[in-house]
């Protein structure tokens, strides 16, 4: 059908910018096999009319199962604790663990994250590998009581574990590199053999991921599998997070091994050096202010992208959420849907109970 809207535009000569406008539409129409017209026979608001309609066509989907739940559990305290910078999130008590993942299972959640908070720290953070440790002995009880029905991720860092709150082996005031690989392998391996079905790396060591295969390759934990802090930018919106796992650096920060956040570049290459490395998942962390690094992982390679959730961004919705600012259920939903629209497979977030429960009443 000839578009009269068109050639009346390019027969007058009076405006030579409309006519490329024009000619790019038409373009796109063209290649799209749209021989109508543009408005008014097109509108775009036909497919938003109803909220029926609008659900029929939604591109983004989210599912519980898209989500990843962190837990901190603390050795040696038998109550949970709320965290002060987090509120709505606890430090668990080895003895109440359970009844959060029944709960977190009745949910619909598939994965969770440890984070362990032990009751002594040293200066090489030796309780991280510790086979008695609060982490190993957490996989333990849940893989007892649950079995598979639930994917149980293990962070593996040093920050927690040791008494200068670093992320690894200290050689006077720098990181050793490669002693913390030693380190590092050990209390990945310790929680494989407690029954970790993935290990996640998040120490920013260079060649972490190598070492961390190596080892438990050599121990014929062949099936578990690695996530890769791929990109972990340095950010102040973990401040959250440290207080919650008790990890505060004692001096300095982490920028020497935390990559700066202004390089894309620089971000590709880590995501680049994991998968190369042995990583089945990389990561990009924190989440929302970087969709850009995950659209662009997304293009580059063909394993699974996850995204964390950090706690400062957590903490952000849920400040401005009690203080009257923002609807949080239908900020949260706003934002993760965004994570995922630019390419995430897997969202960690610790707004994920609150997720499921929106999810299972709609």
């Amino acid at each position: 059908m000839k578009n009269r809207n068109v050639d009346k535009l390019r027969n007058t000569g009076k405006n030579k910018s409309l006519d490329s406008d024009f000619r790019y539409n038409t373009t796109y129409i063209s290649t799209n096999n749209f021989s109508y017209e543009l408005f008014p026979k097109m509108r775009l608001r036909r497919l938003r009319k109803t909220a029926a309609i609008r659900e029929l066509f939604q591109e983004i989907r989210l599912s519980s199962r898209d989500f990843v739940m962190p837990i901190f559990v603390q050795e040696g305290i038998n109550k949970n604790l709320e965290i002060e910078s987090m509120p709505g999130i606890f430090r668990y008590s080895p003895n109440k663990i359970l009844e959060e993942i029944d709960h977190i299972l009745t949910l619909g959640i598939k994965g969770i994250i440890l984070f362990g908070i032990p009751l002594k720290k040293d200066l090489n953070g030796k309780n991280s590998f510790n086979d008695k440790g609060i982490v190993q002995e957490t996989i333990k009880s849940i893989k007892k009581n649950f079995g598979d029905k639930l994917v149980i991720i293990t962070d593996v860092c040093l920050c927690q574990y040791t008494s200068h709150g670093h992320c690894g082996i200290l050689q006077g005031k720098e990181i050793d590199n490669d002693k913390s690989l030693n380190i590092l392998s050990k209390t990945a391996l310790s929680h494989a053999v407690a029954g970790a079905d993935i290990v996640a790396p998040s120490a920013m060591m260079d060649g972490q991921v190598k070492s961390i295969r190596n080892a438990l390759d050599r121990r014929n934990f062949y099936n578990v599998g690695i996530i890769g802090y791929s990109a972990k930018l340095s950010s102040n919106l973990y401040t959250p997070f440290r207080d919650a796992s008790h990890s505060m650096p004692e001096f300095g920060d982490r920028k020497s091994y935390q990559m700066p956040f202004h390089n894309t570049n620089e971000a590709l290459n880590e995501i680049m050096m994991d998968v190369k490395e042995g990583a089945d998942i990389v990561m990009i962390k924190p989440a929302l202010p970087y969709l850009d690094l995950i659209y662009k992982t997304r293009q580059t390679t063909l394993l699974p992208v996850c995204a964390y959730s950090v706690s400062g961004e957590y903490s952000i919705i849920k400040a401005a959420a009690l203080e009257g600012w923002i609807n949080e259920d239908e900020v949260v939903m706003e934002f993760t849907t965004c994570i995922k629209r630019a390419g995430a497979d897997i969202i960690i977030s610790y707004h994920t109970k609150k997720i499921a429960e929106i999810l299972n009443r709609s």
